[in-house]
């Protein structure tokens, strides 16, 4: 068989197993390192720049997501290891490798990824002049082009600049996390008395200053870096630069926060203040930087060589996103509006009405999670609701939740909301979500001071006739609009009595600390989901032992908790068929003999960011069946989410939403080539080589062209088609 046919899990039979050495069946061997398979997704982001089928202001996209995705990794995680390494500690991974040994593979594979990532910008920006978008050089301005600059610098860049000397009388100044900086050799015109100075570049600048266009090229661009150089001596008057060069600055990014605290919102205002000086991890420096001036930038800095990357050409690709031009549609995904399901259209858009004739499952961002905000503003303003609880993870900066939310509680309703203020690079927003509702006179709570709340549940408490009905969503994403759009998510809307109990027992637990009992259709870590997972995927091996069908179709962002990677090992030898999609960290070795010779794993990686979790247990039968056991999740299948967050593990048993997990959302994953990558048992990732003129199943194509069963109301269902798709 083909890789091409390969990649479609629902059709194809399980690949001959690999044969490998006997110390990958067993001990540390038998699972991949998490830190070097996070970089192998990266690379997958990466290779996205470089797929011809993708427009080309979209693989501009994708080289600014692995740039930043790769800054982001080395402040949290090569910040953590590097940590556990110079305090000498020894403690390996699952995989068996010890800090400094993960530090040492990091720093390779992270180098060649970091110049993989600056060969595919210069690839795109030649193509980027052949459509008529250029990043010019200095050498290229022309007499009106350096008139419009001039003009330009003066007004807009000018005032917001800090030239800064170093010598005696001027230290070397404090450069942030993320710190984008020009370093300059300079000497005075007098008497050549030689100086150096900095001149850090304000992230609220433009990177990339535009241009007059030309009857050539409309579309025209200069590196900021490249003007502030051209009018440096409007900046150091009598002085001239001899040399210069940029560089970057990454910095620890942990929060440490006492567990005791008796402030939580004070003691996480403090960590922001500390994680913003955090040590420096990785300084990037553009090749090429005059020796003296990277020797002083180096010693002040107080870096080892090994944490210095010197980068050719341009430094701090993140900001090429920038240049993704909302002019040029034409190089871009054509645009695609999230519908609003049949159903909730039939009752005028009452989404209590809608909810009571029959659960909804919204498929985000093919389904708007407009209904999702609309689902609380319309509590917040019915006179029949009495109470509403929502958690809180991630947010937007002027987020429709949190006003919805707050009209509630002026309009007199029972309101609480939980504020997770652990959400990484989030904390410093959820503190002024978190005043704005207590000013409203919502009662706000955080949780636990020593793990985070990363369920998300809202609760709407609504009196009908003589009794009070408790409407819930579950989700598997944020509470996020902006993130919505991208982010492949499920909403869960229920009226269902248990589900409605257990949702507030949850709520209960995370304010008032005692572990819910007596949970109906819900499992919540750190207590039973993990043991339900389990249980789960013995149920299966049972069914395999027994001679029956026995299948387990998955879907997360990361696995790699041992205990459950162990358990589907065992589940693989006992003849269980296993199909995971899992978008970024894979800790387990796939299709190897004698270990897991009946699990296959990929990987989707296309214009929308995979992010929902499901997990599908074929309880005797194959899959897809309708007596399948059928979950969705917030959570993933790691050692943080099962052990030390609350989460949720929602069982799905209305018929419908069933079908549309299985048949429609899970099949169409499995069916996927387009969009596809295969993990090998020896940790490679490939992606089948497609031809130019073929049409591959994708789903994300699918899913945009076709509805949804759940949402279908009086349009009926027998228009929901076969997995196809046209090609667009």
């Amino acid at each position: 068989m083909t890789l091409t046919t390969l990649t479609d899990f629902l059709n194809a039979p399980f690949p001959e197993p690999t044969d490998l050495p006997a110390e990958s069946l067993e001990g540390p061997k038998r699972f991949f390192n998490r830190e070097l398979s996070w970089l192998g997704f990266n690379w997958r982001v990466l290779g996205e720049a470089q797929n011809p089928r993708v427009p080309l202001l979209e693989r501009l996209r994708f080289v600014s997501i692995s740039a930043a995705n790769l800054d982001e990794f080395y402040t949290v995680r090569v910040a953590g290891l590097r940590e556990l390494a110079k305090a000498g500690n020894t403690t390996p991974a699952a995989d068996g490798r010890s800090p400094a040994e993960q530090l040492a593979l990091i720093s390779k594979d992270a180098r060649q990824l970091l110049a993989a990532q600056v060969t595919a910008w210069e690839h795109i920006r030649s193509e980027m002049h052949l459509q008529g978008i250029s990043i010019l050089t200095p050498d290229r301005l022309t007499e009106d082009d350096l008139n419009h600059l001039r003009d330009v610098f003066l007004t807009q860049v000018f005032p917001v600049l800090s030239p800064l000397a170093i010598d005696p009388a001027h230290p070397f100044p404090f450069v942030p996390n993320s710190g984008f900086v020009l370093a300059l050799q300079m000497v005075r015109d007098k008497d050549r008395r030689s100086l150096q100075a900095l001149l850090p570049i304000p992230a609220l600048i433009d990177r990339f200053i535009r241009l007059p266009e030309t009857p050539e090229t409309a579309d025209r661009f200069l590196p900021l870096e490249d003007l502030l150089l051209i009018y440096i001596r409007k900046l150091f008057p009598g002085y001239s630069a001899e040399g210069s060069c940029t560089f970057r600055v990454l910095r620890d990014s942990d929060l440490e926060v006492e567990e005791e605290a008796e402030d939580l919102v004070r003691e996480f205002e403090t960590a922001l203040k500390r994680r913003r000086r955090g040590e420096v991890v990785r300084l990037k420096i553009s090749q090429g930087a005059p020796d003296a001036l990277r020797t002083t930038i180096k010693e002040q800095l107080g870096v080892s060589e090994d944490e210095i990357v010197e980068v050719p050409g341009m430094l701090g690709l993140a900001d090429l996103k920038g240049l993704v031009l909302s002019t040029r549609r034409d190089l871009q995904w054509p645009n695609y509006t999230p519908r609003v399901p049949e159903r909730v259209q039939d009752h005028e858009g009452d989404m209590f009405a809608a909810i009571t004739q029959k659960d909804i499952l919204l498929h985000h961002p093919y389904e708007t999670f407009d209904l999702v905000i609309r689902f609380l503003a319309q509590a917040a303003n019915d006179p029949n609701v009495v109470a509403i609880k929502q958690t809180l993870y991630r947010t937007s900066h002027d987020s429709p939740i949190v006003s919805a939310l707050c009209e509630a509680a002026e309009n007199g309703k029972m309101v609480t909301a939980l504020v997770e203020l652990k959400a990484r690079f989030d904390e410093a927003a959820n503190i002024r979500q978190s005043r704005r509702l207590e000013r409203s006179g919502v009662h706000v709570v955080y949780g636990f001071t020593n793990y985070k709340t990363h369920a998300k549940i809202s609760t709407v408490v609504r009196r009908e006739g003589r009794k009070l009905v408790t409407y819930t969503h579950f989700g598997t994403g944020n509470y996020h609009p902006i993130t919505a759009r991208i982010y492949t998510d499920l909403s869960f809307f229920t009226c269902d009595a248990a589900l409605g109990r257990d949702a507030t027992k949850v709520f209960n637990y995370i304010g008032g600390y005692a572990p819910p009992e007596g949970l109906e259709n819900l499992s919540i870590s750190p207590h039973t989901l993990k043991r339900d997972l389990l249980a789960g995927i013995a149920c299966e091996a049972e069914f395999a032992r027994a001679g029956k069908p026995a299948e387990i179709w998955a879907k997360m962002n990361s696995l790699v908790e041992p205990k459950v990677i162990d358990a589907l090992y065992a589940a693989s030898q006992d003849g269980v068929k296993i199909n995971l999609v899992i978008r970024g960290i894979c800790g387990l070795r796939p299709g190897v003999k004698g270990l897991s010779e009946n699990i296959r794993v990929k990987s989707i990686i296309g214009r929308f960011l995979e992010h929902s979790r499901i997990v599908c247990f074929g309880n005797g039968k194959s899959l897809p069946s309708k007596k399948a056991n059928v979950y969705m999740s917030s959570a993933d299948w790691m050692g943080r989410n099962l052990n030390r967050r609350v989460e949720t593990l929602v069982e799905i048993n209305n018929p419908t939403v069933k079908a549309q997990i299985l048949q429609q959302i899970m099949a169409a994953n499995m069916a996927d080539v387009a969009q596809s990558w295969i993990l090998a048992g020896d940790g490679t990732w490939q992606r089948p080589e497609l031809d130019s003129d073929a049409i591959p199943f994708s789903c994300h194509q699918f899913f945009m062209e076709h509805p949804s069963l759940s949402g279908r109301g009086s349009a009926g269902v027998k228009d929901v088609p076969e997995l196809t798709h046209t090609n667009l």
